[in-house]
């Protein structure tokens, strides 16, 4: 697969041949950002709408947090809190909308709901989790974490995180190519946050560029994180500018989708990086 591709999210297209931004909708109590914000349907459906007014290609729904040390949640409850949010919007929405969970249950659930795109921050490593995305046929992203939530932030190590993040996604596609899952359903999310220390993650952004060579589409998801807490003294509710500057630096590098919390201002900086640097010349106009 090459990192330009019209993906089909199940009827509905996601047009990657330019970067995009996917706007978060978490059905949590206890996200870290928005954590409780969405939990009455109404609110949800009323945020999903606006995130696409302000230029979302995809809304990611999430309903259990992958925040460091945030307790499990149950399938049932999953369920509970997420599909009746992604039935309610795929009658009104015109574009993708993603499922973001590690439970196959759920995965298959939501994209019987209307889903029509798997984010998955454990890359489809849980018991029948592969199968389930063969059966769904939607796009898939697969993403990094060193360790599981719980636990993924007590002492990270690597020798080499460049190559050992590399290492895991040319394993991670193999596994998928061998249950039938092609490459041109497959994106690579490096997991910023994700059982890895803020120079384990300086180090990651740096070499984003050398995770071309796998050919997919790279996600990243750094908008509000804890690293932009650390290098700018700065709680959740004021990292924008440090998110908005680490998600142009990653469009230079070729990163296709960018999650985020704040649609409009993410929106406005790709338009600004498209038309005033050579990004321009090669994807064109929004």
């Amino acid at each position: 697969m090459t990192n330009n591709a019209v993906l089909d999210c199940a009827g509905k297209p996601l047009d990657l041949t330019q970067p995009q931004v996917m706007g978060i909708l978490n059905i949590t109590p206890d996200s870290f950002s928005d954590g409780g914000h969405f939990m009455n349907i109404e609110m949800a459906i009323t945020h999903a709408q606006r995130m696409v007014a302000e230029g979302a290609a995809i809304i990611d729904i999430g309903g259990e947090s992958t925040r460091p040390g945030a307790k499990a949640v149950a399938v049932s409850e999953e369920l509970t809190r997420v599909i009746p949010v992604i039935q309610a919007l795929a009658t009104k929405l015109n574009i993708p909308i993603s499922i973001d969970t590690s439970k196959p249950e759920v995965m298959e659930a939501a994209v019987a709901a209307g889903a029509g795109f798997i984010n998955d921050t454990m890359a489809l490593q849980q018991p029948g989790a592969l199968e389930v995305a063969t059966k769904t046929k939607v796009p898939i992203s697969l993403m990094h974490m060193q360790g599981e939530p719980r636990t993924m932030q007590v002492n990270p190590n690597y020798q080499d995180i460049v190559a050992e993040v590399t290492a895991f996604f040319e394993a991670r596609i193999k596994a998928c190519e061998a249950v039938g899952i092609p490459h041109n359903r497959i994106l690579i999310d490096p997991g910023f946050g994700f059982g890895k220390t803020l120079e384990h993650n300086i180090t990651l952004f740096q070499n984003l560029d050398k995770l071309q060579r796998l050919e997919q589409p790279i996600l990243i998801g750094i908008s509000r994180k804890s690293m932009f807490g650390s290098l700018l003294n700065r709680p959740i509710t004021e990292r924008l500018p440090g998110s908005i500057a680490a998600m142009v630096l990653a469009l230079q590098a070729g990163v296709k989708l960018l999650r985020v919390h704040d649609v409009a201002a993410t929106v406005d900086a790709l338009r600004v990086v498209k038309k005033l640097s050579r990004l321009e010349e090669r994807i064109g106009s929004v």
